[in-house]
């Protein structure tokens, strides 16, 4: 099945990007700004793309205007959630079948692969796949050939595969859950989309954009107006559910709150009492992940380190500054931890 509509996850079309359509994504972040320039490279070509976060960040969003950008744009754009359908099911989907190939298979079907001929294919939730449709796969981006289930001739294909994932795969492959050459093949060209709590900049520019989505949708709407104290109370929440989060309350205010000013008892429950939420959030999940101390502390140095990193544009003495630490004891960590620049791309 072809693409549907893009998803409203920002807008602003050029904007530090001349000759770039960014068209649906908000933001005037150091990092959106790096990335959109790195996405603009990516798109002449025609490499593969893996892109990463947290669920609702934009990773669909990015793939589709990797695929806007590029000579491919004219091709279809086919996207597929290897998360939302069943193992058994996911390789006629991909790869189609012949008629007679199982039971239920009463006609011919073409395949994701055969539809996204001369254009794009968006693998997302990549890492949900199981391990004998890796190989399968992996065979079919090599070579850029395949056969429908339950069939003998071979079909070649001209497409640029791009996946995403909200998992990490270099711990998949290390507990023997996904294949190091799929993966290799897949990350060409790694995008890690920064979840939107270490790019809160974006935050107003996002809801301003959900808001002119609504006045477009409805003459009676009127574009509210967030209190200082609420725009505090936004700017210091830790949005765990992302961009996706922050369009619902948007959505939700403009329903339940008929004054234009918004006040901080207008805002949700959740996140009026945002340290308090975070901390118990964040405790429990160490606790229901069977993470221990050292290493939820590790974590959060990372975190913080790449988070500072990615804000100063890498420069290191500026990161050490932010970061409240000498420079030289920032390096050692660096080199302890096996930070790399290329590890945290940041993106909007």
């Amino acid at each position: 099945m072809a693409a549907t509509a893009p998803k409203s996850l920002g807008a602003g079309e050029g904007a530090g990007n001349i000759g770039f359509d960014r068209s649906g994504i908000a933001g005037e972040s150091k990092g959106l700004l790096k990335v959109l320039d790195t996405a603009r490279k990516v798109a002449k070509s025609d490499s593969s793309v893996l892109i990463t976060g947290e669920s609702g960040t934009g990773k669909e969003l990015i793939a589709r205007a990797i695929h806007r950008n590029s000579t491919r744009r004219n091709g279809p754009m086919v996207i597929i959630n290897c998360g939302a359908i069943p193992s058994e099911l996911l390789e006629s989907e991909l790869f189609g079948h012949e008629k007679g190939a199982f039971t239920g298979a009463h006609r011919s079907r073409t395949g994701r692969f055969e539809i996204a001929d001369n254009g794009s294919l968006f693998l997302d939730e990549i890492g949900d796949m199981s391990s004998d449709l890796q190989v399968k796969l992996l065979r079919a981006i090599q070579e850029r050939k395949f056969e429908r289930v339950g069939g003998t001739q071979t079909i070649a294909v001209d497409i640029r595969v791009i996946s995403a994932t909200n998992k990490d795969l270099a711990a998949a492959i290390k507990e023997g859950e996904f294949r190091e050459d799929l993966y290799y093949r897949l990350n060409v060209i790694p995008i890690h989309i920064l979840p939107l709590r270490e790019r809160r900049d974006d935050i107003f520019p996002l809801t301003d954009y959900f808001q002119n989505n609504l006045l477009d949708r409805s003459t009676d709407y009127q574009i509210k107006q967030f209190s200082d104290q609420a725009k505090q109370v936004l700017t210091h929440y830790e949005w765990p559910g992302n961009i996706r989060e922050l369009e619902n309350m948007v959505e939700r205010i403009s329903v339940l709150v008929e004054e234009v000013d918004i006040q901080v008892h207008d805002l949700p429950e959740c996140m009026i009492t945002p340290s308090s939420h975070h901390t118990s959030s964040s405790v429990s999940s160490v606790f229901n992940n069977g993470i221990g101390f050292n290493e939820a502390v590790d974590q959060y140095q990372r975190s913080l380190i790449s988070h500072a990193l990615n804000e100063s544009g890498w420069v290191k003495a500026r990161a050490a500054e932010m970061l409240k630490m000498n420079r030289t004891t920032l390096v050692e960590k660096l080199k302890k931890m096996h930070i790399k620049p290329e590890m945290e791309t940041p993106i909007f």
